[in-house]
C-alpha cells in the first residue's frame, strides 16, 4: 500500500530548485491555494512568504542545508536545517498542500533531525513558529518540540515577509533534544 512516506528521495537543493522551491514553499503558506492543507497563514498575512533571492541565500550559505522531498520526480517538501553551533535550527517548512495530513511532514522534519545529528553532531533542533499559530504549534509538540517562552518581534514593515493582517504577531522559539 502506498502512503505519503513511500517513494521519497532527500537531497540538498541547489540554485536550479530555486523558483520551483519559493512556489512550493508560497503554495504552502500563501493564498488560496494554501488553504488546501492546514499550514496556511493566508488570514494571518499576505503577500509573499519567501522570495528567489532569500531562498538562493539560504541554497548557497555556509553551514546551511535546503533540504528538498521529491516523489517521482516532483518536489512535495522542503526544509532548511542551519548548523548553529551546539544546536540546528529548522525552517522553511513547506509540505504541498495537497498532501498535508497523511504522515509526509512528521517523516520530513525525522529525517531532518537525524540528518542534523549526523552531519553536525548537535543534539538539539530550535526553530521559531508564529506564536498565534497554536495548531501548528500543537503538532511540533505531539513531534517532541517544547514551547520555551522565549518570543522575537516579527518584521513588520518588511514585506519580504509578507503584510501582517494583525497587530499581535511575534515568533516564539521551540526547541527539542536530540538523542
Amino acid at each position: 500500500m502506498e502512503t505519503a512516506t513511500t517513494g521519497l528521495t532527500f537531497r540538498d537543493a541547489t540554485d536550479a530548485d530555486v523558483d520551483t522551491l519559493v512556489a512550493l514553499i508560497e503554495s504552502a503558506y500563501r493564498g488560496d491555494a494554501s488553504r488546501a492543507g492546514w499550514t496556511t497563514e493566508a488570514d494571518i498575512l499576505e503577500g509573499q512568504r519567501t522570495d528567489p533571492e532569500g531562498v538562493l541565500e539560504v541554497v548557497k550559505s555556509p553551514g546551511s542545508r535546503l533540504l528538498t522531498v521529491e516523489r517521482d520526480g516532483t518536489m512535495v517538501a522542503c526544509c532548511q536545517l542551519e548548523h548553529r553551533g551546539a544546536y540546528a535550527y529548522f525552517g522553511m517548512f513547506a509540505v504541498s498542500p495537497g498532501l498535508q495530513g497523511a504522515g509526509l511532514g512528521k517523516a520530513v522534519i525525522a529525517e531532518a533531525e537525524r540528518q542534523a545529528r549526523k552531519t553536525w553532531g548537535v543534539r538539539e533542533m530550535h526553530m521559531t513558529v508564529i506564536s498565534v499559530r497554536e495548531d501548528l504549534i500543537a503538532w511540533y509538540e505531539r513531534r517532541g518540540y517544547r514551547r520555551t517562552g522565549r518570543m522575537s518581534p516579527f518584521p513588520y514593515g518588511d514585506e519580504r515577509f509578507g503584510i501582517p493582517q494583525r497587530p499581535d504577531l511575534q515568533f516564539e522559539l521551540l526547541v527539542k533534544p536530540l538523542v
